[in-house]
């Protein structure tokens, strides 16, 4: 239980969540689950901690809102359905934010802002200052300009590589990926009956990414695969990472009281 306990002391926490754990298996929005986030929190800053949220769904949301039947195939009507879902995503939050009075801010993210310094410094003096001024930064990608997620060419996987990039970035304690799946399993138990839960992952050996080929979940983009690759960058980084499921989101609670959910990424300190 020592690393689990550690978790406690986290102050820092990026919060990360899949069109999985925003929609209903339809595709439309689900609300009730949305509201309990945003509660869960509300709650967290409320108790002295510090929160980012990374989301996805922007697309997803907008097929909802526009009433498509499916997701369009095309790069351009996807970028033009991810304008109208971003829209409506960041109104969805901070509708809910604000019910617990806290104020929200968008910060949209490109690939370059990784590879350009001078970038960086200024997004990461924005995290700086939304933190400091008690404002919840909503992360997601900038899906109307950068191709990358929607094409996932370089595995920005639901931005489940995004979530990290940006635990690096602001220096986190803990990242939590919630997603539709209990946490990371030595072989996909959606198809193996005799998968175990891996509780605590001390590194990510070439043996873990092989287990992680095969498992993924149906709405978003990002499979295990995005997840083992988000987790090796967070351990790089020196943060911890949990991966748990998010159909219930007061696990966050339990997860940060450093009770046994889901699946520890343990970080190396040493970096």
């Amino acid at each position: 239980m020592g690393f689990r306990n550690n978790l406690k002391d986290a102050n820092r926490i990026v919060v990360k969540v899949g069109t999985s754990t925003l929609t209903y298996d339809n595709g439309n929005i689900n609300l009730s689950r949305i509201e309990k986030l945003t509660r869960v929190l509300s709650d967290i800053v409320n108790s002295g901690k510090e929160v980012v949220l990374v989301t996805s769904g922007a697309i997803g949301v907008g097929v909802s809102k526009l009433k498509l039947k499916e997701k369009p195939e095309s790069i351009r009507e996807k970028q033009a359905v991810a304008s109208v879902g971003q829209c409506e995503l960041m109104h969805i939050y901070s509708k809910f934010f604000g019910e617990y009075s806290h104020v929200v801010g968008q910060v949209l993210l490109t690939r370059d802002v990784v590879e350009d310094d001078h970038i960086r410094e200024n997004v990461c003096n924005t995290f700086e200052t939304l933190l400091e001024h008690k404002i919840v930064p909503i992360v997601n990608e900038n899906d109307t300009v950068s191709i990358d997620e929607i094409e996932n060419i370089v595995k920005f996987g639901d931005n489940d590589n995004l979530s990290a990039i940006v635990a690096s970035l602001v220096n986190a304690d803990l990242l939590i990926i919630l997603s539709d799946i209990d946490g990371f399993y030595d072989s996909d138990p959606r198809s193996n009956d005799n998968a175990k839960l891996l509780k605590e992952v001390k590194e990510v050996t070439p043996e873990l990414e092989e287990c992680a080929g095969g498992a993924g979940s149906n709405l978003g983009t990002g499979g295990m695969i995005t997840k083992i690759i988000a987790a090796k960058k967070a351990v790089k980084a020196g943060v911890d990472m949990v991966l748990a499921n998010g159909s219930e989101p007061s696990i966050l609670i339990d997860i940060l009281e450093g009770k046994e959910i889901g699946t520890l990424f343990i970080a190396n300190k040493a970096h």
